[in-house]
């Protein structure tokens, strides 16, 4: 008696994935998203045989500490390279802080707490000004951010009189230990990465941030309110940029006018190596941070090994290339 059971289809139609290669593209996205990651193990393992102190508890939260200011610089740079910008003037902006916080104590005599929030606030606003000339004033993001660093070292200088400015005991604490041992600046890193990650995956500027980066077009289409968008963006990277000199003012216990002059690099590095795009739309808060302490790890070995600091530009650089031409044929296979 014939069965009216359909026949078992052992081949899959055309276009349809098979288990294997659905697997397959499983696999290759969360390489994709946690390359990063993956390279931060491997220097790890590498380090750890080369150098035996590599792996010891406070060369470890040594590589923390010297992650966190680039770490926070790049937090805030995420932000802008993911909606397809660039900032330039974060390391500027930093000193620029530090600068304000300190004189606003020495000088003026406000209470630390108060002098703090306004070198926040000359963060904000340094930020907000590079928004404003972007979004309304049409300047390329490399152009006007260019302007911002100038301006705020130029007025770091002017304000200190080229000489470095002390800091309060409010922010020297940025730079201290909790117990003896806990580093705040690892705190306030690992802190400013969550509320970085909360931005852009729980809020609506998160979605917009990703949004502009994919297709500016599209999204003030879609009803988004891009000038006010990149406003936020901005007075964003320029909180956080804020934030991180206050770190690094705590760290050398005074404001120093060439403070973080060249950390802007090491930032977008940290970003790109973190898996975001330089064209946009791409990137997440824990990638950035894995990107800044993988240039930490790096300085750090290299330390160990008594590398020069000469050559130690060159592997930086060398890593720095690898990372963007790893996004250029990422893009490329996709």
């Amino acid at each position: 008696m014939p069965s009216d059971a359909p026949p078992i289809r052992t081949s899959p139609r055309p276009g349809e994935q098979t288990n294997a290669q659905r697997l397959t593209e499983r696999l290759r996205s969360a390489a994709s998203r946690n390359g990063a990651l993956g390279a931060l193990l491997l220097l790890g393992a590498a380090m750890a045989l080369l150098s035996p102190v590599f792996l010891s508890t406070q060369n470890l939260l040594n590589v923390g500490v010297q992650a966190a200011v680039i770490a926070i610089l790049a937090l805030g740079q995420t932000f802008v390279i993911i909606s397809g910008g660039i900032d330039l003037s974060v390391g500027s902006v930093a000193a620029l802080t530090a600068i304000v916080t300190g004189l606003m104590v020495a000088d003026v005599g406000l209470p630390p707490l108060l002098a703090i929030l306004l070198g926040l606030a000359a963060g904000l606003a340094s930020g907000l000004v590079s928004g404003v000339l972007i979004a309304y004033g049409r300047l390329p993001a490399f152009i006007a951010t260019l302007a911002m660093l100038s301006i705020a070292r130029g007025l770091t200088l002017v304000l200190s009189g080229g000489v470095p400015v002390a800091q309060p005991a409010a922010v020297t604490w940025f730079g201290s230990s909790l117990w003896g041992w806990l580093p705040v600046p690892v705190l306030v890193m690992v802190a400013l990465g969550l509320l970085a990650a909360f931005i852009l995956n729980r809020t609506y500027t998160g979605r917009a941030i990703y949004a502009i980066g994919g297709n500016e077009e599209a999204a003030r289409l879609s009803g988004i309110n891009v000038g006010r968008q990149k406003l936020i963006i901005y007075g964003l990277a320029g909180t956080f940029s804020a934030v991180a000199g206050l770190v690094l003012a705590g760290r050398l216990a005074s404001g120093q006018p060439q403070a973080a002059a060249g950390y802007e690099l090491d930032a977008i590095a940290a970003v790109v190596i973190g898996g975001a795009s330089l064209a946009g739309g791409q990137g997440r808060a824990f990638g950035t941070l894995v990107g800044a302490l993988v240039l930490a790890v790096i300085r750090n070995g290299l330390n160990l090994l008594n590398v020069s600091s000469f050559w130690q530009q060159v592997v930086i650089g060398a890593v720095i290339a690898l990372a963007v031409l790893s996004d250029t044929l990422r893009k490329r296979r996709n």
